[in-house]
């Protein structure tokens, strides 16, 4: 029998959620990183013209998926070797099962991590351990998951820390797996794939991507993992069996945004302009931003509980997710997202500038 899955967090914010929500003028909801910028429209239209589909598709993706798949990750990873590719429903439901589909009893995660991989871990009747950026200091494990840039932090993983990561996953013959679905997104620092230092050599790693914030797509659940074709292979066959099919129209989706990348600077824009416009304002009221140099996150710390923190921007109609969600070591750190209008991120900072100038 699986352990006891925790409480869903963001049930636990819902007091603070309705205290922001009696502001007078609105609620600015910077907690769940929901993306609100429209869907490029080449995208829809993909979409659409696939809309006539009465039968099953593709496991594994159509030969335009896979090619697109497989050239994106060529020209932007630096991919080496042979590898394989798959399409995925959503990268958080790869996420929650992928103990399972490899039978993990084993499963290492980040201290501070996206809960996803503990749960996971769970579902899979794993046992899960909660480890540093460190690799020569992990335990032998059937699976371990890094992730970069960080959710919730925004921390950009280097090379040596990547390498050693896979040195690890040479010598106990552990999975490793590189949840790197904000990887495009690069502010003051530019990140990079773990796959770009295999030297050729894929086995045993894998890599996995999302269209939900890269191209405004989280409502088409589109993702794939890249790597390991043997791996790769193992998990299909459990697909074919489970079904998880990405619909038709959604492959064609994927297909027209894997293939231009202007699209996705124009986004990385806009969340860097929001970045540099709210950061400021957090500092003017005390918060120290650590990390935050990609992603689409701002982690910051006053130095006091997280919920604190919580419930002073709540009293100014702001929502922030505590980092007590996030793991033990981030209960003084709030995490705030970016997934909101332009408009409400200017109101945002104007409203903690204003409360700050009221107590001068």
């Amino acid at each position: 029998m699986r352990q006891k899955l925790p409480d869903f967090p963001w049930d636990a914010l819902a007091p603070y959620a309705a205290v922001a929500r009696k502001h007078q003028q609105g609620a600015i909801d910077l907690s769940v990183g929901t993306p609100v910028d429209p869907t490029p429209q080449f995208i829809q239209e993909a979409f659409k013209a696939a809309a006539n589909s009465p039968g099953y598709p593709v496991t594994m993706g159509t030969p335009d998926l896979r090619n697109a798949m497989t050239q994106w990750a060529v020209k932007t990873l630096g991919i080496t070797g042979d590898f394989a590719v798959l399409p995925l429903i959503g990268s958080k439901e790869f996420v929650a099962w992928l103990p399972t589909f490899l039978e993990a009893q084993s499963v290492l995660y980040p201290e501070v991590a996206y809960p996803t991989y503990l749960v996971g871990a769970l579902l899979g009747e794993s046992n899960p351990t909660a480890v540093n950026f460190d690799a020569s200091d992990w335990p032998p494990a059937d699976l371990a998951w890094i992730n970069s840039p960080s959710n919730p932090t925004g921390r950009v993983n280097s090379e040596s820390e990547f390498r050693a990561a896979i040195s690890w996953a040479r010598a106990t013959d552990g999975v490793l797996v590189s949840d790197e679905c904000y990887l495009e997104f690069g502010d003051s620092a530019t990140p990079t794939s773990m796959l770009k230092y295999s030297d050729g050599n894929n086995k045993n790693l894998l890599a996995v991507y999302s269209l939900s914030k890269r191209s405004s797509m989280a409502g088409y659940r589109a993702a794939f993992v890249v790597g390991d074709p043997e791996l790769i292979a193992n998990i299909l066959e459990v697909r074919k069996h489970a079904g998880m099919i990405v619909p038709l129209p959604v492959q064609h989706a994927m297909i027209a945004a894997l293939s231009d990348d202007k699209h996705v600077a124009e986004q990385r824009a806009r969340y860097n302009a929001r970045r540099a416009l709210l950061a400021p304002a957090l500092i003017s009221a005390g918060f120290t931003i650590e990390n935050s140099e990609a992603g689409l996150y701002i982690w910051a710390t006053r130095s006091e509980d997280s919920w604190e923190s919580v419930a002073w921007l709540a009293e100014i109609g702001i929502i922030a997710t505590p980092g007590h969600f996030y793991g033990e070591n981030g209960s003084s750190h709030i995490r705030v997202a970016l997934t909101a209008t332009d408009l409400q991120i200017s109101e945002a900072a104007t409203r903690i500038l204003a409360k700050v100038s009221m107590k001068k």
